[in-house]
């Protein structure tokens, strides 16, 4: 049975309380079969791909064309292949199904050796957007993890209107430049050891020369009960020889602590999403009871949604890759928000 406890606007009054009210005010989702990761012979084929604003975009569609569309958007260092599994049930819903490479992955590639190899994370919202538009779909639901998720956030808080609803694994992820330069207590940073890595020149040769064992490194650790297989991860670890893959996630992670520029383009964009704007559209947020990558607590988001809201964790071991280790959870997360 699922309890569904949705989150009032304004519960958290106190700092103090924070606890406390996360522990009243969460759903509590059962122990779901947690996948075993033994399912790489499965892919999402075929690929179609689309020219979208400086991309060409790789992607995997599914479902009815007529159906209510559904985006899916992954993380890093994983890929399409983090909804295998949910990708179906959606489209045996109903729904019209759109699971995109983001830059830097897969099929996806950039249409001028001139544009900036840019991972600031303005720059991926828009690129989603302008898939929205080559596709001529008005308004998505917008589902997912990691990278996915901090960039369903961001389109959700700077274009409402084309966001029907939202699902986001390890919730509000709209970050700055100016917060990343706050120290954290110890034991938090250790968590983010790789960022400091890439802040160098040997993490960045180090990721280059070595891609297929690190990422292998961060699946392990950030989902330390998903006992996936070699044929699994390989299944993934195949869109990272993207040319330009070292490029953005070196990027992405030196911009957030500002020891790289953006885009001047993207500025006004960067500048509205430093006031961490609040998010109105329908949301549910997920949570792994066992993520071993650093997230922050529900309590500490729940006010950043002014709209219907729900926040689930879910039980079983399930880590960091959610959708990928309770595939049937996320899924029906997305169902519910879409459907109100």
């Amino acid at each position: 049975m699922i309890v569904s406890l949705p989150l009032p606007r304004r519960s958290f009054l106190a700092k103090a309380a924070l606890g406390v009210a996360a522990a009243q005010l969460t759903s509590i989702v059962p122990a779901f079969a947690q996948s075993t990761g033994t399912g790489g012979s499965r892919r999402l084929e075929p690929l179609k791909n689309i020219d979208a604003g400086s991309l060409n975009i790789g992607y995997h569609e599914a479902g009815p064309a007529d159906g209510a569309p559904v985006i899916l958007l992954h993380g890093w260092p994983y890929d399409i292949h983090m909804f295998v599994d949910v990708a179906p049930q959606l489209a045996a819903a109903g729904f019209r199904v759109i699971v995109p490479y983001l830059r830097g992955y897969g099929t996806t590639r950039f249409l001028s050796a001139d544009t900036p190899r840019n991972g600031q994370q303005s720059v991926v919202a828009v690129d989603i957007i302008a898939l929205m538009d080559a596709l001529k779909i008005k308004t998505a639901t917008v589902a997912g993890c990691d990278w996915g998720a901090r960039t369903a956030c961001i389109m959700a808080a700077l274009w409402p209107e084309r966001v029907k609803a939202l699902v986001s694994v390890s919730g509000y992820l709209i970050g700055s430049q100016q917060a990343g330069k706050n120290p954290l207590p110890p034991a938090a940073e250790l968590q983010w050891w790789y960022q400091y890595y890439f802040a160098t020149e040997r993490g960045r040769a180090g990721y280059e020369k070595n891609r297929h064992d690190f990422a292998k490194l961060i699946w392990q650790l950030a989902s330390p009960k998903w006992n996936f297989d070699a044929a699994t991860f390989e299944r993934s670890a195949v869109a990272f020889e993207n040319p330009d893959h070292v490029a953005i996630t070196v990027h992405n992670y030196r911009w957030r602590l500002g020891l790289a520029d953006g885009e001047a383009k993207y500025q006004a964009l960067e500048d509205r999403l430093a006031k961490a704007p609040l998010i109105g559209v329908p949301t549910i947020t997920l949570e792994g009871d066992a993520n071993g990558a650093p997230h922050p607590e529900p309590g500490t988001y729940a006010k950043k949604f002014s709209g219907r809201y729900e926040h689930r964790l879910v039980s079983g071991g399930i880590g960091h890759n959610l959708p990928q280790e309770a595939p049937e959870a996320f899924a029906k997360a997305v169902v519910d928000v879409a459907r109100g």
